[in-house]
């Protein structure tokens, strides 16, 4: 086994140090704490450290003067630097150039954030094997043991929030009072609040404590401040203290996504607001206005937002980002898909953006074309279908090693241990992304990869190689077999995490692009077909039965002809993201044509697929939809069902079957299902 890392943990805000030791120590490192420049130096005049986390603001030096003077004598030292500053352009090129910290985190952060930039300091280490049917119940102890303790510790740091604000009104008012080095000593403790708060659950006194924490530190001195500011931010602290709040855990499970999408929209302009809402009603986008970072939050935390697009400049300077970091700082809003607006957009503002997490930069204003583009990739980033990857290796450790770092809500992972098996496998799993051991008796890596992009179903699978081996004449060997990337062993979880997501990624704007529909985002008529015939086999093999759907809009030329042929789209959209959201990831959905769409339901027999579609059906009644004048109106849905085996073996004779019974269910009066 290896031996435990040494991590230096420089931090003066003692709340912080207890919750982020008690966690890395769970995870196996050893943690050397320190709360002042004066006690890490005598630490590390003491014994060697591995990697050291650093404040940005200590007590009489601030963490770059720290780090300066550790370069002196340990060049190579890993450094994460951690503040609620230093996100400017200059700052970060001083930190990561010329004092090469490996990663600035932004405070607040939660352990589990700090953990995953830790353990990629140490890419080089080997990862500790994989767990055994005991071991596994041992980790899932530890792990709940774990868990009860940061829970303990988040109830006890909630308990003492009330005299910790307590303690701050005192200094307040010492500081008002003119007695000296009490607004010091009131900005230190903000300051604390503002980067620790976050990190035990309590968002909400973390950003009333920023807000305070700015009031303070924009006055030089206790006489220029406005406190009226002051106390107007501070009973908005204390306020959010006095709230019982839920410590950090697993989100509340979501309601049921909404058929729409929607977006939030943050920009102190009015014409940019009634702009965005008006092409969201074109395209079918829910669009929530705000206007500060403030009501933004308080937006995104009542209701689901699949995106957010910020002003990059809101309120003047860069108001955007910190309305990003507030809105990240969210419980469950911790991914939320980010884009920026800027006139200019020079390179110091995209930078700024890409740090603070953006995936989209957009010209403001905004085009139609811009504004549909961005909604369509933030609602497809938020509500992503499931990925399947198939593993293929001879070493069945192996194989669970990377079933363990991968499977997670949003990846399924199958294991196969035999490589002459790969083509019923894939027939049977449909992946969307093969890793391939290089070494393995019989076809190797290289010899699978050939055969893959050989064959035309397959040439565009994305494959990852896994090899102990990362000389050039390797690379060049994995990229002539037609590899699209490779990772080295032993593998790095959150390196293996990363490369899979963004082939993944980029497999799905693919397919987006080339298989689906650009307005209802189904799949088109080959692709369906496709699927659905991957799936007929894979019922045939397993015995079940395979349901066919066909499902036609009820007098659809007249939702033309008397309200609009946009809303005519507004229908198909809507009606599409519904029947997208509303199967399974098995289930196969596309758009037929015109205003006809068809499901592949695996499984499910013509009664089951009739419950399961009556639900849907109902929920289509229930919607209203905006005319080209305003009006309101609604649709009803008529379907078909057919069944394999029973009214046929083959796809063609499922589609006849359900066409001919669709028919049947409009001559008997629409709005019903025919089996």
């Amino acid at each position: 086994m290896n031996e435990a890392k040494t991590l230096l943990f420089l931090e003066d805000d003692k709340d912080l140090q207890t919750l982020v030791c008690a966690f890395l120590r769970e995870k196996g490192f050893r943690v050397e704490s320190a709360r002042t420049a004066a006690e890490a130096r005598t630490l590390l005049a003491k014994m060697p450290v591995d990697a050291a986390i650093v404040d940005g603001l200590l007590p009489g030096v601030t963490g770059a003067d720290f780090i300066r003077e550790l370069r002196k004598t340990q060049p190579e030292l890993p450094v994460l630097f951690a503040s609620a500053f230093w996100k400017d352009l200059k700052s970060h090129e001083l930190l990561t150039r010329q004092l090469r910290v490996a990663r600035i985190i932004h405070k607040p952060y939660r352990p589990e954030e700090l953990f995953l930039w830790v353990n990629q300091l140490f890419t080089k280490a080997l990862p500790p094997p994989p767990p055994g049917p005991r071991a596994l119940a041992d980790v899932d102890l530890v792990r709940d043991e774990l868990a009860a303790s940061l829970v303990a510790l988040n109830q006890e740091y909630g308990a003492r929030l009330k005299d910790k604000v307590g303690g701050l009104e005192t200094l307040l008012g010492d500081a008002r009072a003119g007695k000296r080095d009490a607004l010091e000593e009131a900005t230190i403790v903000v300051h604390k609040l503002h980067g620790t708060a976050g990190s035990y659950g309590f968002t909400e006194v973390s950003l009333s404590a920023g807000r305070l924490e700015d009031v303070l530190r924009s006055a030089k001195d206790a006489a220029r401040m406005d406190w009226g500011q002051v106390d107007a931010t501070f009973r908005e602290l204390a306020r959010a203290a006095s709230v019982p709040v839920k410590p950090v855990g697993k989100p509340a499970p979501a309601a049921m996504l909404p058929t729409e999408g929607v977006l939030l929209v943050v920009d102190e302009d009015a014409h940019v607001l009634a702009e965005a809402e008006r092409l969201g009603k074109a395209h079918v986008v829910r669009v929530l206005p705000a206007r500060t970072a403030n009501e933004a939050v308080a937006v995104a935390s009542k209701q689901w937002v699949d995106g957010v697009l910020i002003h990059m400049h809101l309120g003047g300077e860069m108001g955007g980002i910190q309305a990003a970091h507030q809105l990240r700082s969210v419980e469950g809003l911790g991914s939320l898909p980010l884009g920026f607006m800027e006139g200019e957009g020079g390179l110091e503002d995209r930078v700024a953006a890409a740090h603070a997490g953006a995936s989209l930069f957009l010209p403001r204003p905004f085009t139609a074309q811009d504004f549909a583009a961005a909604a369509e990739r933030m609602v497809a980033a938020r509500r992503p279908e499931r990925a399947r990857v198939l593993v293929v290796d001879d070493d069945p450790e192996a194989i669970a090693a990377l079933v363990h770092s991968l499977a997670s809500e949003q990846i399924e992972v199958v294991g196969l241990g035999d490589a002459h098996q790969l083509m019923e496998a894939l027939a049977e799993h449909r992946p969307d992304l093969l890793l391939l051991d290089v070494q393995m008796p019989g076809p190797s890596g290289f010899d699978l990869c050939r055969i893959l992009r050989s064959t035309p179903a397959w040439q565009e699978l994305p494959v990852l190689l896994i090899t102990a081996h990362l000389g050039l004449e390797f690379r060049l060997a994995a990229f002539q077999a037609g590899a699209d990337d490779y990772i080295s062993k032993p593998v790095l979880k959150e390196e293996l995490r990363a490369r899979v997501q963004a082939r993944l990624e980029r497999a799905r704007l693919s397919r987006e692009r080339s298989e689906r529909d650009a307005l209802t985002g189904l799949l088109l008529r080959r692709p369906f077909i496709e699927g659905v015939r991957a799936r007929l086999s894979e019922a045939q093999r397993q015995q079940r039965p395979l349901a066919l759907c066909f499902l036609d809009v009820d007098h659809f030329k007249r939702v033309n002809d008397r309200y609009g042929h946009l809303a005519g789209d507004r229908v198909l959209t809507r009606l599409g993201r519904l029947l997208g959201a509303r199967f399974r990831r098995e289930d196969v959905r596309g758009r037929w044509g015109g205003e006809e769409f068809v499901v592949g339901l695996l499984g499910e027999t013509k009664e089951s697929a009739k419950a399961i579609l009556s639900r849907t059906m109902a929920e289509v009644a229930q919607m209203t939809f905006d005319g080209d004048g305003g009006e309101s109106f609604g649709i009803t849905v008529s379907a078909g069902i057919a069944e394999a085996p029973g009214d046929g073996a083959t796809l063609e004779e499922l589609l006849r079957a359900a066409d001919a019974r669709l028919n049947r269910a409009k001559t008997n009066g629409r709005n019903r299902i025919e089996v």
